[in-house]
């Protein structure tokens, strides 16, 4: 049976399900554990998150109404394919190194920003040239530009923030930076609908872009006085495994968004609303998983170093229960669905179906990024990258077969066949490389796990 946070004495799925142990003895386990305190910190920012999130998605979806609001969502999608590579994965490269050592953060720091400056500036330039062909003219180059420059710049800037904190497993301030992000971005939908006329996508771009520069600006901030100054050293930049990790993140970009922007093009920017909005509300019914793997996530490198038996050991504490509250998580959206046009707005109707196909999706995802994280902490973040790319390009010639003949259904359809095949190949790839590895793998010395929970 897997166990859950504890090593020794450990609590497991069945001590908790079938209450073989008792309330206060797993309390007092779970606080002394920190990857439960962290989870617990990140739980309460993405709960906070969440709650930001839904107002400010309910207020825009209603304010800029379904074409409005699938113009927005459209060119997010867009730049979403992109914005990996404006970091060049110089967070995860920081998380990795800093996991295991603390002492180099301020070089990997200062590359994770100077990365980040150089690449979205160039990224910014190759974007708005290839918008034009692949964007309709309907949607104003005012918003291309905007949503651009914030997603590739300023948002890049904030994620690398809040990954500074998780390589020390301060996922408290992470929680923290990610709150403040939408916290901002709500307060600018306040300001679209009381301070401007008119209400156009183009308004909410501006202060999209306002809202989340700000933001990077403090998390920049406390970081550098918290943490430490940022230094330069291009000898340990490393590049390749960087691109690796943006291929990932791109790849997920691409078989999570791309329907949307493909929706936009092939068939309207209603249709891409009514999407874009059940979608959003399928990322909010993810959150708790979310916050287990933000805790997680350092402690994936710490383990992997013993290879992938050790990471993924690591990974099958923490699956079962995920699992069965991504089925929990899909039963509430299904059952709940035919509340979404009352909060939305009759526009959004549609979106009741939308959010009925899509309601796997949390149980997908809940499996098969414990399956990926396994991969990465483990060092095989270029056969992550790999398998991610394959789903990517399956999601977009399936994309192409079924929107232009069932609009935003076959891009549900897409997301759940997506989704489905990449938990397959990722546990596949998992599973054949654990058969072939010892315990301890030649030339690594084992993670001493010390009194970690």
């Amino acid at each position: 049976m897997p166990t859950l946070f504890c090593r020794d004495g450990a609590i497991t799925p069945a001590h908790i399900i079938l209450g073989r142990m008792k309330p206060s003895v797993i309390l007092d386990r779970l606080k002394g554990s920190l990857i439960a305190r962290n989870t617990l910190w990140m739980l309460v920012g993405q709960t906070t998150r969440t709650f930001l999130q839904a107002a400010y998605f309910i207020l825009l979806a209603r304010t800029l109404g379904a074409s409005g609001y699938g113009a927005f969502v459209g060119v997010t999608a867009l730049v979403a394919i992109l914005a990996p590579f404006a970091s060049m994965g110089s967070g995860n490269i920081l998380i990795k190194n800093v996991a295991r050592n603390a002492k180099v953060f301020s070089v990997y720091w200062g590359n994770s920003i100077a990365l980040t400056l150089m690449s979205a500036l160039f990224l910014l330039v190759v974007l708005l040239g290839v918008s034009v062909f692949v964007l309709p003219p309907s949607i104003p180059f005012l918003l291309v530009l905007t949503v651009a420059l914030t997603d590739l710049l300023f948002t890049r800037l904030t994620d690398v923030s809040a990954q500074a904190y998780q390589a020390f497993q301060r996922l408290g301030r992470t929680a923290q930076i990610q709150v403040l992000v939408n916290l901002c971005r709500l307060i600018g939908v306040v300001v679209l609908i009381f301070a401007t006329a008119g209400h156009t996508s183009a308004q909410w771009g501006a202060l999209y872009l306002a809202s989340t520069a700000f933001s990077a600006g403090v998390a920049v901030w406390l970081t550098c006085r918290e943490l430490g100054r940022p230094k330069l050293d291009a000898s340990k930049l490393e590049l390749k495994e960087g691109f690796y990790f943006s291929i990932s993140l791109s790849a997920m970009g691409i078989y999570n968004d791309i329907d949307k922007t493909m929706l936009v093009r092939l068939s309207t920017l209603e249709s891409a609303g009514i999407y874009g909005a059940a979608y959003r509300l399928i990322d909010i019914a993810f959150a708790p998983v979310r916050s287990l793997l933000f805790a997680a996530y350092a402690r994936f490198f710490q383990h992997g170093a013993t290879g992938v038996r050790g990471s993924l050991d690591f990974a099958m504490r923490f699956v079962p229960l995920a699992a069965v509250y991504g089925l929990f998580a899909g039963a509430v959206l299904f059952l709940m669905a035919p509340i979404v046009p009352y909060v939305l707005g009759g526009e959004y109707v549609n979106a009741v179906g939308a959010i009925r196909w899509l309601s796997l999706i949390p149980f997908f995802r809940s499996v098969h990024y414990f399956a990926a994280d396994t991969l990465t902490g483990a060092g095989h973040q270029g056969l992550r990258s790999a398998v991610q790319v394959v789903v990517a390009l399956f999601n977009v010639l399936l994309n192409f077969w079924l929107i232009p003949a069932y609009s935003w259904r076959g891009a549900a359809w897409s997301s759940l066949a997506s989704d489905g095949l990449l938990m397959v190949l990722l546990w596949v790839a998992v599973w054949h490389l654990a058969r072939k590895a010892d315990v301890k793998e030649p030339g690594k010395v084992p993670y001493v796990a010390g009194s970690e929970p």
